[in-house]
This record gives structure tokens, C-alpha cells and sequence, in this order.
């Protein structure tokens, strides 16, 4: 290299350096203008002792979450009960976290980044929007999430893991100009979807005695019933050998049921309801409407119930600690009281729930006898389900 060619090589290094400082300091110039210093917290003036709606918007779906008094509602679900604990670790998450990059996008690229508003043209490309606001209804800050940021792990053996796991997320926050940032949580709970806030609370259906499952307003299917708590479950009617398994299963998912979703409005059903009758041991009553969708495989569920449970103890013969018992007995009475009276207020609802949840309860009485064995001596083929039930 000759005199002349290393004198423009340093020339063109000298222009090149000086672009890029004055770049460097562009940036960091914008970056303390919008907010967005890496490692400032993402909303550093939102306060969660003043947030009291909550709105989450995508392209498919919307749910405002409201504090009044003590309780968080769904507005969307006519003040259905809101669960307390999501909507505080979404709220202690969003107020703890931290800016990991900063960059300078604008609105034409926020699509590509899943950051668009919703509601605004084409869902492709948008977000999922959350809005906060105090009691008088006044904003206090509103942010897009937008694509998951996925990170290679070469010792996940799962096949969804292959092009990377969440591991953080892209955000835009309104009034931060042009500036979109990452933080380090994938936030997937954020959903805008109405059944992932309702509280989870719901009817345990447990001592049961007997069960009948039927079309409404019909003689059951099958009904079947055992003499003691621990003791085996037959079909009431006698006849038939009962499948100790089914009958099991049918039981014990009445004590575990869960739901998707509360029904919104009335829907057309497929077919008549089925319906279950559940006597216990603590002499109540539970009623299970369970109506087909004529859309889809959910079922509109409806629970009542009804009774009172014993107001005395029937001591045992030769008993010792009696006042012991008693004080246990009533308490645990008391206990069951306020269950009672915790379920008769979900009673006014009906529940979404997929036909897998509820499929223990809608077997026919075919379904309920042990499986047929075949010539080889193994079990057949079980038996299908009438009512498209499977």
C-alpha cells in the first residue's frame, strides 16, 4: 500500500467514526428523551394502589377488569368475580419490569413485530393492548405487546422448543414516540381473552350417594348408588354388573370440575340436555344441566343445589371425647355452610365446558358395564356413545 492509498483508507475510517459517533449520541439522546434507558423500568409512574380498570384488547378478543371495593369483576361477563391473584401478579410483573433494548421503529414496521393497535385494520400484525385507569376513569398508561422474543436452548428436548423459547418480549408504550423496547418476561399470561380472568372458584361435589345421569325431563339412564361412604358403587336398580372404574371416574370429577368460560347469553342447543342428580351424604341435592352446543363441542353447564345438612350428630356406641366430636362436628358443619352458600351464588351462572371435562357424565349405560372381552380372551372394542358424545 502506496502513501497515497493509506492516506484515504484513513480518511474514509476518520468520516466513518465520526458517523457513527454522532449516531451513538442520537441515540442516546433519543433514548433519554422517550424514557427508554436499558434497565429503567418499563412504567416508572404507574402506581397499582391506583389502578382500578384494567382493559386487554388483541384482534379476537376483550376483557375490562374492574375494582369495586374489595373484589375485582369482568365486566364483559356481567361482574362475574374476577381472580384477584392473576390480576395482581400481571399488575406486580408489569410495574417490576425492566428495559433490556431500546429501538427505534416506526408505525409502518410495527406490524411486523406484532405491535399494530388492535382494532385498527387488519388483525395481522397486532398486538395485544392494555389500558390502565383510576377510579374516575382517568388513563394512567396504555402499552402493546407485540412478538415474543424466543432464546435457543439446545437442552430442551421438546419439539416446540426448537426454534427457541420465550424468553422476553417486544412492548411499545404510548408516548414513548417511535421507540420500541424488549423486556426479559414473554408476559403470557396477558391474554385478552375473558375466560382467563374469571375466578376460579366452583362446585365440589364430593360424599356422594348416588348419581343419575338422564335426559331432561325423562327416567335416567343410568343411576347408581352405594349404602356407605367407602363403600362400592352399584347400579341402583340392581341388574347389571357396574364398571367399578367408570363409576369412579364419574364421581370423582364431580369434586374437580373446572370451566373455560361464563356463557355471555343464551345460545341455541344442539340436542336436549342431559342431565345429572347427585344426592350426598350430607343430605343435599345437586342439579348438573348439561346442554350441547349446537356451535362447537361445548356444553352450557347450569349447577343448583339444594338441602340442609344434618343439625346433630348421631354419636357412635361407646364413643370417648364426646365434646370433642361435637365441637369438630359443628365446625365442620359450619365449613359446609358456607360452601352451601358460596356455590348457591355461582348457581345463577352458566358455565362453558368443554364435552373432554364433562365426558365421565355423559356416558350411556352401556358405557358404565365392565368392557366385553373378545375371543382371545382380551377386551373388546368399548362401546360408543350415543348422544356424539366422544
Amino acid at each position: 500500500m502506496n502513501r497515497k492509498q493509506f492516506l484515504i483508507l484513513l480518511a474514509v475510517l476518520v468520516v466513518l467514526g465520526g458517523a457513527g459517533l454522532a449516531m451513538f449520541r442520537s441515540d442516546i439522546a433519543d433514548y433519554r428523551e422517550s424514557g427508554a434507558k436499558i434497565g429503567a423500568k418499563l412504567l416508572p409512574k404507574l402506581k397499582i394502589a391506583d389502578v382500578a380498570e384494567v382493559r386487554l384488547q388483541d384482534a379476537k378478543s376483550q376483557s375490562t377488569l374492574i375494582r369495586k371495593e374489595k373484589v375485582w369483576v369482568v365486566q364483559e361477563r356481567g361482574g362475574y368475580t374476577a381472580s384477584f391473584q392473576d390480576i395482581s401478579d400481571l399488575l406486580i410483573k408489569l410495574v417490576e419490569l425492566k428495559v433490556t433494548q431500546a429501538e427505534h421503529i416506526g408505525a409502518s414496521l410495527h406490524p411486523r413485530l406484532e405491535l399494530a393497535d388492535p382494532g385498527k385494520g387488519k388483525a395481522e400484525g397486532t398486538g395485544t393492548a392494555i389500558e390502565f385507569k383510576d377510579g374516575a376513569g382517568k388513563p394512567l398508561a396504555r402499552i402493546v405487546l407485540g412478538k415474543k422474543v424466543l432464546k435457543k436452548d439446545p437442552l430442551n428436548p421438546l419439539p416446540s422448543a426448537k426454534d427457541g423459547v420465550p424468553a422476553g418480549r417486544y412492548v411499545r408504550v404510548d408516548g414513548a414516540g417511535d421507540t420500541v423496547v424488549v423486556v426479559s418476561d414473554p408476559l403470557n399470561s396477558a391474554e385478552a381473552r375473558t375466560g382467563r380472568w374469571l375466578g376460579k372458584d366452583f362446585f365440589k361435589i364430593d360424599r356422594i350417594r348416588t348419581l343419575a345421569v338422564g335426559l331432561e325431563g325423562a327416567a335416567p339412564h343410568w343411576k347408581i348408588a352405594r349404602a356407605e361412604e367407602w363403600g362400592q358403587w352399584k347400579f341402583a336398580a340392581g341388574g347389571e354388573t357396574l364398571n367399578p372404574s367408570a363409576a369412579v371416574t364419574a364421581v370423582n370429577k364431580l369434586g374437580q370440575l373446572s370451566f373455560d368460560d361464563v356463557a355471555a347469553g343464551p345460545s341455541a342447543a344442539s340436542e336436549k340436555p342431559l342431565v345429572a342428580v347427585v344426592e350426598t351424604f350430607d343430605n343435599l341435592v345437586y342439579t348438573v344441566k348439561m346442554a350441547k352446543q349446537a356451535k362447537g363441542s361445548d356444553y352450557h353447564v347450569n349447577i343448583t343445589v339444594t338441602g340442609e345438612p344434618p343439625k346433630t350428630r348421631v354419636a357412635e356406641k361407646g364413643e370417648k371425647d364426646k365434646e370433642k366430636r361435637d365441637k369438630e362436628f359443628e365446625q365442620a358443619r359450619k365449613r359446609l355452610l358456607d360452601r352451601i352458600a358460596a356455590e348457591q351464588a355461582l348457581s345463577k351462572w352458566t358455565y362453558v365446558i368443554g364435552k373432554s371435562e364433562l365426558e365421565p357424565l355423559l356416558r350411556s349405560r352401556a358405557d358404565m358395564l365392565p368392557p366385553k372381552r373378545d375371543s382371545k380372551g382380551g377386551e373388546g372394542a368399548p362401546p360408543m356413545f350415543p348422544f356424539g358424545m366422544r
